[in-house]
Order: structure tokens, then sequence, then C-alpha cells
């Protein structure tokens, strides 16, 4: 059996695992990429594998970075089915179909760019109906049940506590008379999302490939997250501000309104008079996705977690609550930036990349009394990311706009486990598996995690690059050899090209500190010393340029 790694390899998105075994081939997600051009521009080539060959899917979840590329797969001549839960299938219905709207609208401003510039025009990744074609291949299943894909393999999904329907997948496949397993984490939940139910432990496996978004990180003030985001909202509407959470609008979205929602219904008398301006306070959910989605979680009741399930059966309603509203419309999203004030707006995209977001970035980011409350994962390249490192300024819809607004990150929030939350689920195995790989996460996160494993576990850990399979074998396991994209050079010099427009975007923030900082009072040696490090900077970049 090989395995091959084909996305979120030492980087966080576009989930994307080949499978070969001597019966079948398959597929463990299909994500885009997100963020870094140099990673997005990878959706767009081939597959490194022929789609027609794959004989199945195993999708984890219906994030994009993990099923995002199902319809491009559709479209390449894969027609086998794809194995999801039920939940899955229901959000993956909505977020495709979305997907394909704005793979057709992003190509569409490429193109008119192009047509300028004298270029041909490119087609779309895929487009909505692309999107709804591919959904005909969808097959729900169910969480606990052991399904035959044929004599030699086995499949089990379970709960992964992520976001609404997603799993562990557990594979089991006989090859020569012996039987090896893998567990797959897709994305790892923690055990105190709202909402959800913990993370399903696993008793065995011969392989285990698990997620290490923060690998590197421990969540701060878990057990105080709501304490902390109804402090942040109280603290920016008090002083007259809106609070803009860019939010996943499946997922975070969903469990933000629940806080909000446990806050507003809150039977004690005191919390309703520290908070009064929360329960007054309008909460806009600006994202016809996660109004949609939103409503899927409502018809998925059964994979929510034990304590709001009683909620509904005793009527209560755990996503919604007076002074909640609804945006469908792009007018109506517009008309909030003109008269939402004191607000509370939940828009997509998380990361800021896309979508309604970037409007309401642009007219709350340069006011001092607003609040961005940042409360998931942000890639390294993504504009969300960019604001969390603390950029005084940014460039939104080519207009440079002044980051005045405070900035808060709750990070315990993210539906990731953290360092700790990953070793646990480790630790849970009765028999731990022979060796671990790490994907879906960035490097420093990856090797950090690793040298904890391998401490703790004495379990081997491999860190895939993209293109590298192994060869799994009960009694061995090596790396046979590294696939390339044919483009690799290209995206080489991409990666040069993002490097000097972050130095550019450094140099220029370095030179407002330094402004300000000249115009107190500064010793001449401290600017000769200044002076001294620019002229060394200076000569190692003609240095570069030669």
């Amino acid at each position: 059996m090989n395995i091959t790694f084909l996305g979120a390899t030492k980087t966080v998105t576009g989930s994307n695992i080949l499978i070969e075994t001597k019966t079948k081939k398959f597929i463990m997600d299909c994500g885009l990429y997100q963020g870094q051009q140099k990673e997005t521009m990878l959706n767009s080539e081939d597959f490194l594998f022929n789609p027609k060959d794959i004989d199945f899917v195993l999708l984890s979840h219906a994030h994009i970075d993990h099923s995002g590329r199902i319809p491009k797969l559709y479209v390449d001549g894969f027609r086998g089915p794809v194995y999801a839960t039920k939940a899955t299938c229901d959000l993956c219905s909505i977020m495709l179909p979305d997907s394909g709207y704005i793979q057709e609208a992003e190509i569409e401003w490429l193109n008119r760019k192009r047509k300028r510039e004298g270029k041909h025009e490119l087609p779309p990744l895929y487009t909505y109906n692309d999107a709804i074609d591919s959904l005909a291949l969808f097959e729900s299943v169910q969480y606990g049940e052991i399904f035959q894909i044929d004599s030699n393999i086995k499949v089990r999904f379970t709960d992964a506590g992520h976001m609404l329907g997603s799993s562990l997948i557990e594979v089991w496949v006989i090859e020569d008379g012996k039987e090896q397993k893998i567990v797959f984490t897709g994305d790892l939940g923690n055990n105190d999302i709202p909402l959800l139910r913990e993370p399903s432990k696993i008793d065995d496996a011969d392989i285990l490939i698990m997620e290490s978004t923060y690998g590197n990180r421990i969540h701060e003030n878990n057990g105080d997250k709501a304490r902390e985001f109804l402090d942040v909202v109280s603290t920016t509407l008090e002083r007259g501000g809106n609070v803009i959470i860019p939010s996943f609008a499946v997922g975070r979205t969903q469990e933000i309104l629940y806080e909000i929602q446990k806050s507003k219904q809150s039977d004690d008398e005191n919390f309703k008079k520290e908070f009064d301006e929360i329960m007054n306070a309008k909460v806009y959910v600006d994202s016809p996705l996660a109004t949609s989605a939103t409503e899927v979680f409502l018809k998925n009741l059964d994979c929510l977690d034990e304590e709001v399930q009683e909620d509904i059966r005793e009527g209560k309603k755990p996503l919604d609550f007076n002074g909640l509203r609804f945006t469908q419309s792009v007018d109506e999203s517009k008309e909030l930036n003109m008269t939402a004030n004191q607000s509370i707006i939940i828009s997509a995209s998380g990361m800021c990349e896309v979508g309604r977001i970037k409007h309401h970035l642009k007219h709350n980011l340069w006011r001092k009394d607003s609040t961005i409350l940042f409360v998931g994962y942000q890639a390294v390249g993504t504009l969300g990311r960019k604001i969390v490192d603390g950029a005084k300024k940014v460039k939104i819809f080519g207009e440079e706009i002044s980051v005045n607004a405070d900035v808060r990150y709750i990070e315990a929030f993210s539906g990731h486990a953290d360092r700790n939350g990953l070793l646990a689920f480790v630790d849970s195995f009765k028999s731990k598996p022979k060796q671990i790989y790490l994907v879906h996460g960035d490097e420093e996160a990856q090797s950090c995690l690793s040298d904890e494993l391998e401490h703790k576990f004495g379990i081997p850990v491999g860190i895939p690059s993209f293109g590298d399979v192994y060869e799994i074998d009960i009694d061995r396991i090596r790396k046979t050899a590294e696939l390339h994209s044919p483009n690799e050079n290209k995206y080489i010099r991409l990666e040069v090209i993002e490097k000097m427009q972050t130095l550019r975007e450094e140099l220029e923030d370095m030179t407002a500190i330094v402004s300000e900082d000249l115009k107190q009072e500064t010793t001449d040696e401290k600017v000769n010393e200044l002076m001294s490090k620019l002229k060394s900077l200076e000569l190692q970049i003609v240095d570069i340029l030669k």
C-alpha cells in the first residue's frame, strides 16, 4: 500500500491524500488551497493522479480547504462515490455551489484585466453548475457504522468534534493476508466547542495521519473564553463602536451565536446588569452562506451536544434570540456599513480574504472605537493574519486603510485542538500507532509537535512534503518517491516575489516607526547606530540584485 501526500503539507490548506492498495485507489479529502499565491495557484494545476482512476473519496468534513476541489475532481473525470456524514453532505450542498459562484466571479474580474492587457481569457476552476453536478456523487454514512468497500477495505467515520458532521476516518486494509489500519483525523476539535460533542476516542491504529494546526500552541483562558468574549463586546459597545467578527460561515458563526444566545437568555440578574449593553445590542450575521448553514445545523440535531439537544427538547432556540438579524442581499449588507452602530457584525470569510467581511473591515478598521475580534486560525499570507500580526496599515480593494481599531484574538474559540489536545488524543489510543504523519500545520507547529510526540510516546513522526510517497507494510515503512508538479519552478519564483512584497511591507512599517521615533528626542549615538544598520541592509539588497 502506498500513501502519497498531495495537500496540506507544511501548510494548513489544500487537504488531499492519495492511498493506493492492490485493489483500489482512493483519496482522503480534496480541499482548496487558500492564502498565499504560490499555494492558491496549485488549485488550477492538474492532479498528480488521474481522477478517472480514483475509486472513491473519503471526506472528513465540509470546510472548503478539505472539500473545495471535489467539483474540479468531477470536472476532470471522477465519477466514484464521495463518502461523508449526512451533515457534511448537507453542508457541501450549500458550500460547494457557493464556492463555484466565487470561482466564476473571481475569474470574471481577472479576465476583464487580462482582456485590457491583450491576453486570452481563462476558464474558472469550476462553475456553480459543476458544483451542483458533483453533489450527485455524495453518499451519506452514519457515525460509528463500519461499511465495507470490498472484501479487503472497510471504513468507519466517528465524530471529530471540529464542526457539524466532521469525522475521524478509520480505514482497515487487507493485503497479502495482513490487515493494516490507517486513522485520519481530518481536523480534530477541542473538547469544549459550543454546540458540538467531544472528539471520539480511537482504540488503535498502525498509521495515524494527524492535523497539527496548533501543534506549538496552547489555547489560553479556555475555561473563560465566554467571559472574555463578553468583556470585549461590552467594552466596545460602551465606547460606541462596532464589534466586527470575521468568522467562518460554517462552524464558528453558529458557535458565536450560541454564546451570545446564552448570555442574552441568562437568568442571572447581576450578569444582566453588568452586560446591559450586550442585552440591547443588535447582532447581524452578514453572510447568506452562514444563514443557510445555520438552518443545516437545526436539521442535524443528532450531531449536537447532549445539553443543546435537551435545550431544544425544552423549546429553547440555541441559535436565535431577540436582536438577531440575518442579511441576505448585497444592498442589506451595504446598508449595515452606513447605519450599524454599537452593533455586532459577524461576517465571512474567517481569514478576511473574500466576501463581505472586507467591506466591514474597510469601514471599521480605521475607527478607534471599534474592535476586530478574531475567533479562528489565520493562515500565513492572509489579510486576517496581517491584521493579527500587528500591521499598521493594510490594503483593501486597493485602498490603504489604517488599523486603528482594537484587534483582539480569542484563540480558545478555535475549532482545532491545541498542542495538549493533540497529545491527549494520541495518549487515548489503547494500542499506540506505529507511525505518525503530521499534516495541516505550518513547519514550526509541526516541528514542535513532532518533538513532543517522539519524546512522550517514542513513536516515529514524519512531516511529509508535497508529493512524498510512502510504501506502507505492517513490518516496514519507507519513503519511495517524490512526485513533483511540472510548474514547480514557477512556484519558487512566486515565493521569491511574495517574500519581496513582505519585505517591502515591513520596510514601510519600519519607515513609519523610525519617522515617529526621530521626532522624539533621540541621541546622536542611536541615530548613527540606525544609519549603520540601514547601510548594512542596503548592501545585502544590492548583493541579492546582482
